[in-house]
């Protein structure tokens, strides 16, 4: 990245919810449509680590060692701890040059922060305006995985029922508490209730009218 974007601390919104509850959809979406006028560019940090791990993206930035954790949070359903989060700044600052992005574009965050440790270390990329906090229950979660609801579980190989009660698990233990970090700091957070049949479409058209982002990010 060159030193003039390293020097910009874009502005972000972040999705949060449990896995299966429409992230991906919604951010891509939004990436395809814009938001509030806005360009934006959706950082699907999970998926870009599953590509990476197959082999399907090899930035020449990641180290064996970088590889290694990577392949070995991925296998064991973890996350990267503190000490690691330079794999993850350095993969996120590669996204924002290839996307050759703006002082005015903004980030739309899926799968980082996942936790207020990354959230610190990320201060000083992204400027977090908005949370999306997508409510989904356990119940609603297997349902939408099952019926492949958001349109973005096709090929996953983490979707068995292990693998998601783990994921539950650990929102609720390491992410949860990235809504009270972004209320301390008067972020705008909003919660929307998704359902088993919620499309991509209602969720985006629901952000979309939201005055309470407007008026945070574009005043």
């Amino acid at each position: 990245m060159n030193r003039e974007l390293q020097d910009i601390r874009f502005t972000a919104l972040l999705i949060i919810g449990h896995t299966g509850s429409g992230k991906t959809p919604l951010g891509e979406i939004c990436e395809t449509r814009g938001l509030w006028g806005k360009r934006c560019a959706h950082f699907d940090f999970g998926a870009m680590l599953r590509n990476i791990a197959a082999m399907e993206y090899t930035p020449n930035f990641l180290t064996g060692e970088d590889m290694d954790v990577i392949r070995n949070v991925l296998s064991l359903g973890a996350l990267l701890e503190d000490e690691q989060f330079h794999i993850a700044e350095n993969i996120l600052r590669a996204f924002i040059s290839n996307k050759g992005l703006e002082a005015n574009d903004m980030l739309v965050l899926n799968g980082l922060p996942r936790h207020e440790g990354q959230a610190q270390q990320m201060e000083t990329i992204v400027d977090v305006k908005t949370v999306v906090h997508l409510v989904c229950s356990p119940e609603v979660v297997f349902k939408r995985i099952h019926h492949n609801s958001g349109g973005d579980r096709t090929g996953r190989t983490d979707d068995t029922l292990d693998d998601i009660r783990l994921k539950l698990e650990q929102f609720e233990e390491r992410t949860v508490p990235l809504l009270d970090y972004y209320r301390n700091k008067k972020t705008v957070i909003e919660e929307f209730e998704v359902l088993a049949d919620t499309t991509p479409e209602e969720m985006y058209e629901w952000v979309g009218r939201n005055v309470n982002y407007r008026a945070k990010l574009i005043g």
